[in-house]
């Protein structure tokens, strides 16, 4: 496999939420290998601090803060430390994220429903909010908000889930018409099944669902973190530099058919 392409993002801030783990964490990495200074935004304060202290180690500019995504007044809090810190804000990718138990959509609880569109949906809102009152000041950003396949197709017992990925996109297309003219760009990615933590629980715990899933990936493979950060660091430079509003997928092929 060939290596990525190189962005200079010198003198550039990232924000990523979720960024203890996962994609969130592999996004983060590039983006400070790149030369951005990175506020890593996570709820667990263990992990968001050794992963902003393995990037200073590393010789590169990052933070670690802590934020539940679901409460608005936390993650304003986070962006506007993070704009203390670095000065400015230029790009972002909300990628914190849940999963539901799979459910019957007779039987699916409101408890269930509410706790995976508090944090998948409300979060990205309550982000994207918090960041474009900064990069609206300075008339420039790109932000990139995580959906999923989930946002494009429907599967069976997800239904609570789908509702908030499909949130998302429309979140982000009237986000990004609003914002194009004022030299912002918003996108989504719609990642497939990637190898993160909360994938390993799913394949653990709904092993039957998981291999009917696999079934549908015409590449033949999870994903990799790192493929999802390549995709959120082009989204993020230059080189995506009239591409707006879109949906992104980068799932190996699932949602062709």
């Amino acid at each position: 496999m060939s290596t990525n392409p190189k962005y200079d993002f010198t003198g550039q801030v990232a924000l990523v939420t979720g960024g203890a783990s996962g994609m969130g964490l592999a996004a983060a990495r590039a983006f400070a290998e790149n030369g951005a200074a990175v506020a890593l935004v996570d709820y667990d304060r263990d992990a968001v601090e050794r992963a902003a202290q393995a990037l200073t180690d590393a010789g590169h500019r990052a933070v670690g803060l802590v934020a539940d995504v679901a409460d608005e007044a936390q993650v304003a809090a986070a962006v506007d430390q993070a704009v203390e810190t670095f000065g400015r804000l230029d790009m972002a990718f909300n990628n914190a994220g849940v999963q539901a138990p799979p459910s019957d959509a007779a039987d699916e609880t409101a408890e269930n429903f509410d706790r995976v569109n508090a944090v998948n949906l409300r979060g990205v809102w309550a982000a994207q909010k918090h960041e474009l009152r900064h990069m609206r000041a300075q008339g420039s950003g790109a932000i990139v908000n995580n959906s999923s396949l989930g946002g494009l197709v429907g599967l069976p017992e997800r239904a609570a889930y789908h509702a908030s990925k499909h949130g998302v996109i429309g979140l982000t297309k009237s986000a990004a018409v609003e914002y194009a003219p004022r030299g912002i760009r918003i996108n989504a990615i719609c990642p497939g099944v990637v190898e993160t933590p909360m994938v390993a629980g799913m394949l653990e715990g709904q092993a039957e669902a998981m291999a009917a899933i696999m079934q549908e990936q015409p590449i033949g493979r999870l994903g990799t973190a790192d493929e999802i950060a390549a995709a959120v660091l082009w989204l993020c430079s230059s080189a995506s530099s009239f591409v707006v509003g879109v949906a992104l997928p980068v799932d190996g092929g699932f949602t062709t058919h």
